[in-house]
């Protein structure tokens, strides 16, 4: 599969694959966004924390990416969605990005049920490493999974990324701490900004 292209500026949507573009998450998307995570509630809850009822409401993503908007003004998050048309195709954000020596930033994705297997997670991977690399000047970016989460380590894997290591009860995913294997993508030796 060749190369993504970075995205342009942080701003701008980017095609990915099959019509999917990629581009930064907006309180407007709410609603969408509110109907995607209700549709997939089921596909991702084996990866995700326990979410509250009010988390798949309108209302509830509204204020997720407000709080989103704000934390990208800082640099500390960057989000984005995979947007179909008017649907919701999944999601992908940096965060926790650390500056100084470390200029490190912690990756998440997810992808609908029904578009798994066509590619989708691995082109945004690769945009948004390429977007770390050369618009965020980082020089790593960090991913976790659940040990039996093959097919996201299958797309860390093809996406540069090594396994480092196991965490053990590391995050609290689906009602119990969870063991995570941890991956890393080193993006350049650059000099710290």
């Amino acid at each position: 599969m060749p190369a993504t292209p970075a995205p342009a500026s942080l701003t701008q949507a980017v095609p990915l694959v099959d019509g999917v573009l990629i581009r930064p998450a907006a309180p407007a998307d709410a609603p969408a966004l509110a109907a995607a995570l209700r549709r997939n509630r089921e596909h991702l809850r084996p990866w995700e924390p326990r979410r509250p009822d009010d988390f798949f409401t309108t209302e509830g993503q509204r204020i997720r990416l407000q709080q989103q908007v704000l934390e990208r003004h800082s640099g500390r998050e960057f989000g984005w969605l995979l947007v179909d048309g008017t649907e919701i195709a999944g999601s992908i954000t940096l965060t926790g990005i650390v500056r100084g020596p470390l200029q490190n930033a912690s990756l998440g994705y997810w992808v609908a049920a029904d578009r798994i297997g066509r590619g989708l997670a691995s082109a945004a991977v690769r945009a948004v490493c390429a977007t770390a690399d050369q618009r965020l000047a980082l020089h790593r970016v960090q991913a976790g999974t659940l040990p039996d989460n093959v097919r996201s380590q299958r797309v860390l894997a093809k996406c540069g990324f090594d396994r480092i290591g196991t965490a053990e009860r590391y995050l609290h995913i689906d009602g119990a701490w969870r063991d995570h294997v941890l991956f890393q993508r080193i993006l350049n030796d650059h000099e710290p900004i």
